[in-house]
């Protein structure tokens, strides 16, 4: 028995595809075998499993279990549930690793699995390792046992954690993802006022899609938090993996503002702490980290890069321009928006300023969202590479940690290839609009050099 994939879907951090399209049930179940196979060879044997609020997630994680169990190990089923509650799984019910049927902040008709093994991100050759194993079919064999547990209770206790109070008017919207159920227990333990958003389930997402990085997709809790008057505003992707939040005034804030908040007392707790920050986050965080008395770190882009540095490193917290926020310390390592949410509560509580307060401190900068325009994914990390020639070259500073990030006197501006899909990502920061126009004309330029027009 064998099986190939389509090969678009085996992503960088994960498997992402368009279900019936490029992802199917047979698929699900190739995983499963494959991930059984890569289970028994580490010394494990038991796997939990969980899946979001999206329409195809049941058949999906049906044809997964099959699959686990026909390569021989068991499987702890948990049930519907955002990711970080199968992170938190994985770290509790004495399993050897853990896997999430999720389409995460993708639209409505995609779908896909993201991996964890022993405590660790399961990504990069390892994904590739599973095609391998479908194309030659050589799968472990056996008849794993499939039984189920309720941990949605002990999670949410566990978000509780350490709390340290504080009552709020707060907004809630998980735009119908796998957040929900979560969100309607938690508000139940916080104290204050709770007013909450699209919390039932509906892998449709019939009120707006849930990618809190993108404006338009807070409309609704910035319409909820400036109408009630309330002190600030959470929002979810599908999965609950990112944060996004509004303050009093109904501005947004991004990742990198964020993880300046939240820092200030995780480095007043562990002075001289590590913080990480991905490749297209403002140069003012690192700046702020520094001030603090902690060591800005610039990382890869990518939730499982970030998991490994973290690992790695030691650092209490890192976080995404996205809105990824992942949390070492006392926690698992792992990007969870409901506990980044609790955190800055907590965050906010301490510095005893409002969120809006908090916000006007931060430096003033003019910067773009995340530019994407389509290269040919054969082509996409060759042009880059070519960027990097020629602003070696010119003598310009560059740090390569993730594409070309390249340092002027005016800001920085970021060229890097996606790892998810065929595209070119660029992102660009100064004091000014001037300034920032002509970023953006060395980045076209470089665009022109290798060919390709910038859109977007």
């Amino acid at each position: 028995m064998s099986h190939r994939f389509d090969p678009t879907i085996l992503r960088e951090y994960d498997v992402r595809g368009v279900v019936g399209t490029t992802l199917h049930e047979s698929d699900a179940h190739a995983i499963g075998r494959g991930f059984a196979t890569r289970v028994r060879r580490a010394g494990g044997s038991r796997i939990a499993v969980g899946y979001d609020g999206r329409l195809s997630s049941p058949a999906l994680e049906a044809a997964l279990v099959a699959g686990l169990t026909a390569g021989g190990v068991d499987v702890v089923r948990i049930g519907l549930g955002p990711t970080p509650m199968l992170y938190y799984a994985e770290a509790h019910l004495g399993v050897d690793g853990g896997i999430q049927i999720t389409g995460s902040h993708n639209p409505a008709d995609q779908n896909g699995f993201k991996f964890v093994l022993r405590h660790a991100p399961f990504f990069g050759a390892e994904l590739q390792d599973l095609a391998t194993l479908a194309r030659e079919g050589g799968w472990s064999e056996g008849a794993g046992a499939v039984s189920d547990a309720d941990v949605l209770d002990a999670y949410v206790d566990r978000l509780m954690m350490g709390h340290s109070g504080g009552a709020y008017r707060i907004g809630w919207d998980t735009g119908n993802g796998a957040s929900g159920p979560v969100i309607e227990r938690l508000v139940q333990r916080l104290l204050g006022e709770h007013h909450l958003l699209f919390t039932t389930v509906d892998g449709s997402f019939p009120n707006h899609h849930p990618d809190p990085s993108e404006a338009e997709n807070l409309a609704d809790l910035k319409a909820l938090v400036l109408r009630e008057g309330l002190d600030f505003g959470f929002a979810f992707d599908g999965d609950g993996d990112r944060i996004g939040a509004i303050d009093a005034r109904g501005r947004i804030l991004a990742g990198d503002q964020i993880l300046a908040v939240l820092a200030e007392p995780v480095l007043r707790d562990l002075p001289g702490a590590t913080i990480i920050g991905d490749v297209k986050m403002s140069g003012t965080v690192f700046d702020r980290v520094r001030d603090l008395g902690g060591v800005p770190l610039m990382w890869k882009t990518g939730h499982s890069h970030m998991k490994a540095k973290l690992a790695e490193t030691g650092a209490p917290l890192a976080g995404e321009l996205t809105g990824h926020i992942f949390f070492g310390q006392d926690f698992y390592g792992v990007d969870d928006a409901h506990y980044a949410a609790v955190r800055l509560i907590d965050a906010i509580h301490r510095s005893g300023r409002s969120l809006a307060a908090l916000r006007d401190a931060m430096p003033v900068m003019v910067n773009t969202p995340e530019l994407r325009f389509p290269v040919d994914e054969a082509r996409k990390f060759a042009v880059v590479e070519d960027v990097l020639d020629r602003l070696a070259a010119d003598g310009a500073t560059v740090d390569r940690t993730d594409g070309a990030r390249v340092d002027t006197a005016e800001g920085w501006w970021l060229l890097r290839a996606s790892n998810t899909q065929g595209a070119l990502v660029a992102r660009a920061e100064a004091r000014d609009q001037a300034a920032l126009d002509r970023l953006l004309a060395q980045i076209d330029a470089q665009l022109a050099a290798s060919g390709i027009a910038r859109t977007g």
